[in-house]
C-alpha cells in the first residue's frame, strides 16, 4: 500500500464525543468534525485490520451524493475544505484531509432507513420464511437478487456499535418518531434512492439496497453522516448482474463473503484479514468510487 491506514485518530487538543465503527467523531462546541477512519466492519464488527484509504474514499462518495441530492433535501455538511476548518483543527490537516467534514450539530432520528431495490441480504431471508419484509407483503416465486416490481422502505433500529440493528415495520417506526415525520422520511428516501440508483445505472451498477440516517437540527429534517457508499450500501457490477443467486460486489459482500467462508462465529473477536481480501475491498471501493463520480484519482 502506498499510504498507512489510519486505524484510529488522536487529536490531544480537540474533544473526542464517539468512535463508531469507522467514524470518529469530535465535539467542536457548535459543530462537529467528522473523520472517517480506515476501519472495516462486518456483521457488525469491526475488523482488526483495516483498509488504507477507504476513509477517503467513503468521504468523496458522501460529497458527491450530499451534493448531488441537495435539491431533495438539506444535508450536515458545513465544508470539506481543511483550511476552512478552525484553528484548532490545523494540527491534524494532513490526516483530515479528504477524509473529513465538519457538520452541524443535528439530532439523529432513532432508525435506519432503508430502502431495497433487490432482493437481498435480511430481505431474501425474510421474504424466504415469511413471504414479506418488514410487514410489506411481495409477490411469490421472486428469486435471490431479483428486482423489485418497486423499491420498498424497509427501516430497522439503529444499535450501539457492537449490537445488531433489527427490522421493523412501518408501524413500529411511525411509534417510535411519530406518524407524521415517518411519512416524510419514507417519501425523502424513496425518491433519494430513486435519483442514486438511476444516476448509478447509467454508470454502470446497481444498487440493490442502502441506508440513510436523518436528523434534526434548527427545526430542519435533513440527511446526516455518509450517502450512498459502499459501506451503506449494496452496490453490483451492472453488466455482471445475474438474479436466482448472490451477486459480484464493490461493496463488503466480498468482505463478508470471505468471512462466512472461513467459518468465523461473527462473533467478536473478528480473525484477521489475508492481504488479498484487504487489497481487493479496497479496489471495489475505489471501483465504485471512480465509476459513480466518473473522477480518475485514486485518492
Amino acid at each position: 500500500m502506498s499510504e498507512s491506514a489510519v486505524i484510529e485518530t488522536d487529536f490531544s487538543d480537540l474533544t473526542l464525543l464517539q468512535r463508531g465503527k469507522v467514524r470518529d467523531i469530535y465535539d467542536l462546541s457548535d459543530k462537529l468534525l467528522m473523520v472517517a477512519t480506515d476501519r472495516i466492519s462486518a456483521y457488525d464488527v469491526v475488523m482488526p485490520d483495516a483498509v488504507a484509504g477507504k476513509g477517503k474514499i467513503l468521504t468523496q462518495i458522501s460529497l458527491f451524493w450530499f451534493d448531488i441530492m441537495r435539491p431533495l433535501v438539506a444535508n450536515h455538511v458545513i465544508t470539506a475544505d481543511v483550511a476552512a476548518y478552525p484553528t484548532s483543527c490545523r494540527p491534524y490537516a494532513e490526516v483530515l484531509r479528504q477524509r473529513s467534514m465538519l457538520v452541524k450539530k443535528a439530532r439523529p432520528l432513532p432508525v435506519e432507513c432503508i430502502v431495497r431495490g433487490y432482493l437481498s441480504g435480511s430481505g431474501w431471508k425474510s421474504y424466504r420464511t415469511e413471504g414479506r419484509v418488514c410487514g410489506i407483503q411481495l409477490p411469490p416465486g421472486l428469486e435471490e437478487s431479483q428486482q423489485l416490481p418497486q423499491p420498498i422502505f424497509t427501516p430497522s433500529t439503529k444499535a450501539e456499535v457492537g449490537d445488531h440493528d433489527i427490522n421493523i415495520d412501518f408501524d413500529e417506526m411511525a411509534g417510535r418518531i411519530g406518524s407524521s415525520l415517518a411519512e416524510r422520511v419514507r417519501k425523502l428516501s424513496l425518491a433519494i434512492y430513486r435519483k442514486g440508483a438511476e444516476l448509478a445505472d447509467s454508470r454502470g451498477i446497481i444498487i440493490a439496497d442502502t441506508k440513510f440516517e436523518f436528523g434534526v437540527a434548527d427545526g430542519e429534517l435533513m440527511l446526516i453522516d455518509e450517502l450512498l457508499t459502499p459501506d451503506s450500501s449494496r452496490f453490483w457490477p451492472k453488466d455482471r448482474y445475474r438474479p436466482g443467486g448472490p451477486q459480484e460486489s464493490f461493496d463488503k459482500q466480498y468482505l463478508r463473503d470471505y468471512l462466512t467462508a472461513s467459518n468465523w462465529d461473527k462473533r467478536p473477536p473478528a480473525p484477521s484479514l489475508p492481504e488479498d481480501v484487504i487489497s481487493g475491498t479496497r479496489r471495489r471501493y475505489l471501483e465504485a468510487y471512480q465509476r459513480l463520480t466518473g473522477r480518475s484519482n485514486a485518492l
